[in-house]
């Protein structure tokens, strides 16, 4: 089995961005030289997330909208009462849609859907930098 890994760094705005990883994963997959195998993206840390969408203005606002309903900034989690660090939603967030995704690798490209993106969301209150790790197997 033959694997080529490479990272991809963001710099966030704080709770609600999100970046459309398509591209980038794109070219860490055709870099490999991978034909046929496997992509996994991943997150690295506990308050950003992973996944696919149709990565359009709307969606951008109605994701983060809505699991803000979900899971509302503000509440007094258990997390806050013992750290105050303002991000207990933020660590719920990023653990219900999940750090990472596996895309189908087929002729050298990821296979998504004509309207399927990859995306990075940023749960946390604050800016931050990110890694997300990137993983092509045969």
């Amino acid at each position: 089995m033959s694997s080529y890994q490479d990272r991809i760094t963001l710099s966030t705005s704080g709770h609600r961005d999100m970046h459309d990883l398509t591209e980038p994963v794109t070219r860490i997959v055709r870099a490999s030289g991978i034909q046929t195998g496997l992509a996994h993206v991943h997150n690295v840390g506990s308050t950003g997330a992973v996944g696919t969408i149709e990565f359009e203005p709307g969606l951008q606002q109605d994701l983060p909208e809505r699991f803000d309903a979900l899971f509302p900034p503000g509440e007094d989690y258990a997390h806050e009462q013992r750290w105050q660090d303002g991000n207990g939603h933020s660590h719920l967030q990023a653990t219900t849609l999940g750090p990472s995704i596996t895309v189908p690798v087929g002729d050298g490209e990821p296979i998504l859907g004509t309207w399927q993106q990859i995306f990075h969301l940023e749960a946390d209150v604050k800016p931050r930098e990110r890694t997300v790790v990137v993983t092509v197997q045969a």
